[in-house]
């Protein structure tokens, strides 16, 4: 399943910290897991915009206007996505989200 295919959010939404307490046992220790997973979700999300636009040679002028009208296409789509933390955050309460702890 991709990554953008996710069911989060997609703008800002309180969340009962209690809620986040249910699934684990520190808020503090929630929140460290929840951050590293964001840095990966984002990661992934840059490297497939990467991907997308490096057929395009930014370097050089776009002088053709379906080039331009397709860069502007792939642009919208990445930034209607959910963010990260959001995709995170909903990922660690449905418990698709597996971590270990260290001791």
């Amino acid at each position: 399943m991709k990554i953008y295919e996710k069911k989060a959010p997609k703008t800002t939404v309180t969340i009962d910290r209690y809620e986040l307490e249910k699934c684990g046992e520190n808020i503090f220790f929630i929140i460290n897991i929840l951050n590293k997973r964001a840095d990966k979700i984002n990661n992934m999300i840059k490297t497939e915009l990467d991907k997308n636009l490096e057929k395009f040679n930014f370097f050089e002028k776009i002088n053709d206007l379906f080039e331009k009208k397709e860069i502007i296409e792939i642009s919208k789509f990445f930034e209607k996505l959910p963010k990260p933390t959001s995709i995170a955050i909903q990922e660690f309460l449905d418990g698709e989200l597996l971590y270990y702890k260290n001791q």
